[in-house]
């Protein structure tokens, strides 16, 4: 385990994934990885997340891949088209996660707000 808990936790849920699993439970667990999560959920990636006495629950179903960002490279507005180009498969599948002064965005509302930030995860 390093002290990265938003890569961890990501790997752990792509690990379980490709172990044909569809929860997970995540022993350590932080509100930035659940910030993350609420992204994933809100973009129907993670079906579930709630924390339990045992840890962070999640449920995931129409995930494909998701991972962090390291290193964590800081983008402006008319740079963030070449991260997705980088990252994501196809222009309109998956979503980047960035973290702003508005906390944390997706890719296209950071472009619609004009904000730019650093990028943390992608999930598709």
């Amino acid at each position: 385990m390093s002290q990265d808990i938003v890569s961890d936790g990501l790997n752990r849920i792509m690990n379980a994934k490709l172990a044909g699993q569809t929860s997970i439970t995540l022993k350590h667990h932080s509100k930035f990885l659940q910030n993350v999560l609420a992204i994933g959920k809100l973009k129907k990636y993670i079906s579930e997340y709630s924390i339990t006495p045992k840890g962070l629950y999640v449920e995931f179903n129409n995930l494909n891949r998701c991972k962090a960002v390291k290193p964590r490279y800081i983008v402006k507005v008319k740079d963030i088209d070449k991260y997705v180009r980088r990252y994501l498969p196809a222009r309109g599948i998956g979503v980047l996660v960035i973290s702003t002064s508005k906390g944390l965005v997706t890719h296209q509302t950071a472009l619609d707000k004009g904000i730019g930030g650093c990028i943390v995860a992608y999930f598709y």
